[in-house]
């Protein structure tokens, strides 16, 4: 499974044209199938990172929105005109276009095979989903901004097997002794005390920016 950061606040391929701006975006691809986690906030941005990238928007089959919030939901309304035929889970009601065929997730449920989603989690301010990848060596959870705290997303994974690894935004989050254990974290978008992750924990800190690919 192979994972691409499409928009961030930060750019790890430098000098080639990727703009970062405040949001997330990552696409996940698996052997059968491409879905997009997140649209950051501006479509234009997203689709300027996609094209450098190689990314053809056309190979989205499936698109998760973590939350409502403007920063990752932003992009799907320029997407609907130029993506085909495609299955939009989201917390909200709305349907952005005809093609995108709506699921509010309520419950966890499987996306795909071995990707699914925590369903709906309490947050403040506002409710979240974070989707559960099976990597080659265990679980890992993609988080928009963790909203509903890092210990209840990893409580609601846990039902799929053992978190390995984390990665996404993780906003004011500071027990870091939940880290404690994984293989891999990638601190990514709204991450506060991202320098403090890299200084306890080096030695399975990765590196999030634009153009940051993860093989899991």
């Amino acid at each position: 499974m192979k994972l691409t950061i499409v928009y961030d606040n930060e750019i790890y391929e430098k000098n080639v044209g990727l703009k970062s701006d405040w949001g997330f975006s990552c696409l996940i691809e698996t052997k059968d199938e491409t879905i997009l986690f997140d649209t950051g906030a501006k479509g234009k941005i997203l689709l300027n990172n996609m094209k450098i990238l190689g990314i053809d928007p056309c190979i989205i089959n499936k698109i998760v929105i973590s939350h409502e919030h403007w920063d990752h939901n932003g992009g799907l309304k320029t997407l609907g005109p130029i993506v085909g035929d495609v299955e939009l889970y989201r917390l909200g009601k709305k349907q952005p276009s005809e093609n995108m065929n709506l699921t509010t997730v309520e419950k966890p449920q499987e996306i795909t095979k071995e990707i699914y989603t925590t369903g709906k989690l309490r947050g403040t301010p506002v409710n979240e989903q974070s989707l559960v990848l099976k990597g080659e060596n265990g679980w890992y959870v993609l988080a928009g901004c963790s909203h509903p705290g890092v210990e209840t997303i990893f409580d609601a994974a846990k039902q799929y097997g053992d978190i390995i690894g984390l990665i996404g935004g993780l906003h004011g989050f500071d027990d870091f002794s939940i880290l404690e254990g994984l293989e891999v974290v990638c601190p990514a978008h709204c991450t506060k005390h991202k320098k403090k992750i890299y200084e306890l924990f080096p030695k399975i800190s990765v590196e999030c920016g634009i153009g940051k690919i993860i093989e899991i």
